[in-house]
């Protein structure tokens, strides 16, 4: 999936360059509409809406409603520019971009590597032939192969990524999964494949996950306030647990239209990038999945983009052909219809308000 060419970016201090809806393309009254259906209730709990076009702010609103932090309820927070909110599955994303940049300086396995190998503890898993074929690859496409459902609501013990979190030792127990298509042959949702990557992350450079991606990724952007809250294990959840501000995560999204270049520095590298958005396996409602992103590739009537979903209405959204990046966050957790909350604001309320778009 190509990119479109390096456009305006915001300025390394905290605050982004404005630019009024009408000289950005849209129609004026978008606004408006976003509050009307706010009013309506159409949109329930949402928290923060940001959108960017050629690298400065058009829209920005914040609401008030019930929060949780990694599942503890937090009462009503009424939200703004400095409030950080729960990104939960957005993190995969995160954690993809980490493992790219970490690659590029020779810290992590390469792709093709056996991801059994670096578990030395594990002998008897690695002494199985059809294990030794789970890759880092496949665990970036969440193509592992292994048992696992997250399809039961997180209260559920039963959920896979839950189960995880409470087993002694979650990296057995995500690489000990029963085997039940062959690695690589179909997509399954699968949030111990992110916590595995993160795993070689911190291994592979030293430094806890957060450290690293302040170092690397956070910093050089001027994202400076950042919480990765940590699972049962000490570690931090990999899959779920990132905290940003709304603005910084629309940074994460300007990075990718700015094909991974900040300023003067070249923080993700571009050709991760690249095949980071390149379809890998087909993934559920008609969507692709790339290397821990999921892809619309585009039809007659809308355009392609790339993003990262989140449980409770998160969503971070970039159009490369228009130039767009779109940040709904939201406190509608566990809900399994909660994606229809930042579809409905980007699919309807957002894009045909752009005139030409």
């Amino acid at each position: 999936m190509s990119l479109s060419p390096i456009s305006a970016q915001p300025a390394p201090a905290d605050e982004w360059q404005r630019m009024p809806l009408v000289d950005a393309g849209f129609e004026p009254n978008v606004a408006g509409r976003l509050e009307d259906a706010v009013r309506r209730g159409e949109l329930p709990n949402l928290h923060a809406v940001v959108v960017a076009r050629d690298g400065k702010l058009v829209l920005e609103r914040y609401y008030a409603g019930p929060d949780e932090r990694w599942g503890q309820p937090l009462g009503t927070v009424t939200f703004g520019p400095e409030i950080k909110h729960d990104l939960r599955s957005i993190s995969k994303s995160i954690v993809g971009l980490l493992y790219g940049i970490a690659l590029a300086e020779d810290r992590v396995p390469a792709l093709d590597q056996p991801i059994i190998d670096r578990f030395p503890a594990y002998p008897d898993l690695a002494a199985d032939p059809a294990r030794r074929r789970m890759t880092i690859a496949h665990a970036l496409t969440m193509t592992l192969g292994t048992e696992w459902d997250e399809t039961l609501p997180y209260s559920d013990p039963r959920n896979s990524e839950i189960a995880m979190e409470m087993a002694a030792d979650r990296y057995r127990f995500i690489l000990d999964r029963p085997l039940i298509t062959a690695p690589g042959s179909r997509w399954v949702y699968n949030g111990g494949a992110t916590a595995v990557l993160a795993h070689l992350i911190a291994r592979g450079t030293g430094q806890p996950l957060l450290e690293f991606a302040r170092e690397k990724l956070f910093e050089p952007l001027g994202i400076v306030d950042t919480e990765w809250v940590l699972g049962t294990n000490g570690e931090p959840a990999a899959a779920s647990g990132l905290r940003l501000r709304t603005r910084d995560l629309a940074r994460i999204g300007q990075l990718i239209l700015n094909r991974g270049r900040w300023g003067e520095r070249q923080v993700v590298p571009a050709g991760w990038l690249a095949t980071s958005f390149e379809t890998r396996v087909p993934a559920e409602g008609g969507l692709e999945y790339g290397y821990h992103w999921w892809l619309w590739p585009g039809r007659a009537d809308s355009r392609r983009w790339i993003a990262g979903f989140g449980n409770g209405g998160q969503r971070l959204t970039v159009v490369p052909e228009l130039d767009l990046v779109a940040v709904v966050l939201a406190g509608n957790y566990n809900q399994p219809d909660a994606w229809k909350l930042p579809v409905a604001i980007t699919t309807q309320i957002v894009l045909p308000a752009l005139r030409g778009g």
